[in-house]
């Protein structure tokens, strides 16, 4: 699945049943909550690269992409307008654009 799919998918879910959906159901939440669920997600995945556990850091990672998926949803923010920004920051040095902000 690409990370264009799942996004359309999530946003397909903005609105629809909490009780038949996940996504519909921390989306209902609001955008805090589905932040705080992002935070956690970050923390286990920081935790399984830690330990080293190939295997939990992987499936940790892709609870991390989609928790932030749902929370760009939340507030509205596409990941098309993510991978613009990535794409405007292409070939400008990590620590010149860090200087720029």
């Amino acid at each position: 699945m690409s990370l264009e799919k799942l996004a359309a998918t999530i946003a397909s879910r903005k609105g629809a049943d909490p009780e038949t959906s996940w996504t519909a159901k921390l989306l209902s939440k609001g955008p805090e909550k589905c932040a705080e669920k992002f935070g956690e997600e970050a923390v286990e995945a920081i935790i399984e690269a830690v330990k080293g556990d190939r295997a939990r850091l992987t499936s940790e990672a892709a609870d991390v992409l989609y928790h932030l998926l749902v929370m760009l949803t939340a507030r509205d923010v596409t990941l098309e307008e993510v991978l613009q920004e990535l794409e405007r920051r292409e070939g400008t040095s990590g620590i010149a654009e860090k200087a720029g902000r």
